[in-house]
This record gives structure tokens, C-alpha cells and sequence, in this order.
């Protein structure tokens, strides 16, 4: 195998949707990783998909105009998006007989691991497949992503597993601030943040919260409500129907300092998802001294312990969340010490810096078998 010739810069492509400004937990892993290369003084050139729907993202396979950009262009590594695959499922083909450079994706999560009907996901698996087949290694955020991918596709190719970082969103809080926070009298503060899309189970959280007595507790929710419009009306309407205007608030996106301050406010967050691949939002939670509600399908069990730092739930269960964030209601010193178990977990996480330049080394091992006798990395590259 070759090496990458020490102190030369990066030449990397990386393929999106849209904007790499899109708030989602996908989005900012992207942003966060291509910061870091340029800071290394790399070149990277995003290459942005239009947004279409799934069917209409195949069209993609047949622009020869990307065909023709991606093929003369001069990288040491090409970067995909897996959420991109219906739109390079084939046309990877087609370059794979005209580049010289290896082609990366960075698997945020599967589409097929998502709640979709059984015919549906048949479909998604087939294409995510044949995608996955196309490329030469892969960048996962978890280790649950990972063994979801070498159960799809049988086998290993180079990898490295890159978590999330944690310090997207700066603590400003201390221990002895959290402690007390956990004792201030009055409803339990539930947070959620995320997009308001069905994966993400608002609809759950606020049928859960609906078995509660209406004194024990209040929830903000912090997400963009034009997303999934359909999706948003029925909140809303879920709401009306259960009387809860008085209960729950619908703040929209909120970044930088407005995030933090509700993260700082809140008790627990609660994000009871049907899939996460990872769930960065976790993460960001626990330096705040937030326990997190997740549920059980996907990576977040890597991140929270049940009952230590949060609280894991079965997919859809209404009932279980209700106990738990009546528990934390009626038992504050329970609440103190989970808040500070969370701020415990938080600080053993890796930075986004630590997880980009460990992702670094994997590109220019990939870049150094590929230009070599050997035709790619032979070993997965893994940190934690």
C-alpha cells in the first residue's frame, strides 16, 4: 500500500442534497467534517443535488453533465452522501471505468431502516444495496450503522467508525446549576429537538405526555415546522384535539445561543424516534445535564444507559415514556442524579475535531491505496 505524501493537501469532492446548511443532525456532520478539512487546508468541492422526491431522484443517474464534471475532475478522494444513493446507485457504474480516485460515503443511517411498509422497504434495500456495492469504503457515525451496512451488503470494506462530536452547541452550565436546576418545584421541562417529520416521533411523545396530569409537566419543541407540512398540521391538530395550547409550545429552528438557552432551561429531552443512526441531539443534551429519552431502535442505546443518563423505550410505547418522565417528576433527587450522569457521559465523548481528523487519516489512507499497487485500504481505520 502507498502513503499519502506528508504535509500535501487534500483534493476532495463531496456530493449533497440542497444546502450544506440543511438543519438536520445529517447536515451538520457533513458541515462539521468539511470545516475541519478546510482547516487543515484542504480543498473541497460540494457538489449539490437538487431535492426531489425518491423517484425522481434516479434522473441523477443520467445527467451527463455530472457524468462528465465527476469524471474530469482531479481528487484524491470522492465523497457521497449515502442519502444520495438514489441518485449514484448507477451512475457509480459508469464512473468506476473513468476515475482514478475511490469513491467514500459517509452513512449517516439506511433508509431501509426506517419504518416504511414491507414492500417499501424492499425496494429501498434493493437500491441502497447495489448503491453501497459501488463504493470502495465507508465513513460510519455508529457502531449499530455499520452493522447494519455488513448486514446488507456481507461483507467488510474499509472503514472508519467516526462518531458525532459533542460540541456543536457550547455548555454554559456548571454541576452545582444543574443540581439545583433539578430542584426547582413545578411541572417536569421536557425538550425535544428535532425535525418535525413522522421518524421522529413527535405524535408519540405528545400521546405519552397526553396520560399525564396537565399540572406535571410543559414541552417545548424545537424544530423546523416546514419540513414535512402534512406532518406539522397534524401536530398542530393533535394539540387542539387534546387541549394541550397551554402545554406545549412550537418554537421552529432555533440555533446558537437560543438552542443552548432551552437546553439549559429544560429538565429531560425526549426524542422518541422509531430509527436514529446515531441521534447527535443526545449527545448535545447531555452537556447540558439533560437525560435522554430515546427509544430503542438504533444507535442511541451507544449512548445512553438506561436509568443512568436517560431512557430507553420500545419503538411507539406511550406508556413507558409516561412513567419515566412522571418518575423524574415526582422524584428530583433521582432527576439531580441522572442530570449529572448525563453531564458524566458527555464529557468521555469525543469532539467533532477528534472524530473529523481521525476521518482525515482514513481519506488519505484511501487515498494512498488507491494510487498504489494495492487497490484500496485493507484494514478499517476505528476510533472507539
Amino acid at each position: 500500500m502507498g502513503q499519502f505524501p506528508p504535509g500535501k493537501a487534500l483534493n476532495l469532492g463531496l456530493i449533497v442534497y440542497g444546502s450544506l446548511e440543511t438543519v438536520t443532525g445529517g447536515f451538520l456532520y457533513d458541515r462539521k467534517l468539511v470545516d475541519h478539512l478546510r482547516s487543515r487546508g484542504d480543498r473541497v468541492r460540494v457538489f449539490s443535488l437538487p431535492w426531489r422526491n425518491y423517484a425522481y431522484q434516479f434522473l441523477d443517474n443520467f445527467s451527463l453533465q455530472l457524468f462528465q464534471c465527476l469524471s474530469s475532475e482531479r481528487l484524491d478522494v470522492l465523497i457521497q452522501d449515502e442519502l444520495n444513493h438514489p441518485s449514484l446507485f448507477m451512475m457509480n457504474h459508469l464512473l468506476k471505468a473513468r476515475i482514478h480516485y475511490p469513491i467514500v460515503s459517509i452513512i449517516h443511517h439506511l433508509r431501509s431502516n426506517e419504518l416504511w411498509p414491507d414492500w417499501q422497504n424492499r425496494f429501498y434495500r434493493r437500491v441502497e444495496k447495489h448503491f453501497l456495492s459501488t463504493v470502495d469504503g465507508f465513513v460510519y457515525n455508529s457502531l449499530t450503522t455499520r452493522s447494519s451496512v455488513e448486514t446488507l451488503i456481507g461483507s467488510c470494506k474499509p472503514c472508519v467508525m467516526a462518531y458525532p462530536g459533542r460540541d456543536s452547541v457550547q455548555p454554559d452550565i456548571t454541576r452545582v446549576q444543574v443540581e439545583e436546576r433539578s430542584k426547582v418545584p413545578g411541572p417536569v421541562r421536557v425538550l425535544f429537538v428535532g425535525s418535525l417529520i413522522p421518524r421522529k416521533e413527535l405524535h408519540t411523545l405528545i400521546s405519552a405526555l397526553d396520560l399525564l396530569s396537565r399540572e406535571t409537566w410543559r414541552l417545548n419543541v424545537v424544530g423546523g415546522l416546514d419540513t414535512d407540512p402534512d406532518y406539522t398540521r397534524g401536530i398542530k391538530y393533535q394539540i387542539e384535539q387534546k387541549h394541550l395550547e397551554t402545554n406545549i409550545r412550537l418554537l421552529g429552528t432555533l440555533t446558537g445561543s437560543d438552542l443552548a438557552a432551552q437546553y439549559s432551561y429544560s429538565h429531560i429531552l425526549a426524542v422518541p424516534s422509531s430509527y436514529e443512526g446515531f441521534g447527535i441531539v443526545y449527545i448535545e443534551a447531555m452537556g447540558f445535564g439533560l437525560p435522554a429519552l430515546a427509544s430503542t431502535a438504533g444507535a442511541a442505546q451507544e449512548i445512553i444507559s438506561h436509568e443512568r443518563n436517560g431512557f430507553l423505550v420500545n419503538p411507539g410505547d406511550t406508556r413507558s415514556i409516561a412513567e419515566h418522565i412522571d418518575g423524574v417528576y415526582r422524584d428530583r433527587k433521582r432527576l439531580g442524579q441522572m442530570s449529572l450522569a448525563a453531564l458524566d457521559r458527555y464529557s468521555e465523548h469525543p469532539t467533532w475535531s477528534e472524530s473529523a481528523e481521525n476521518t482525515r487519516e482514513f481519506f488519505m489512507e484511501m487515498a494512498a491505496g488507491k494510487n498504489s499497487t494495492d487497490s484500496r485500504v485493507l484494514y478499517p481505520n476505528q476510533n472507539g
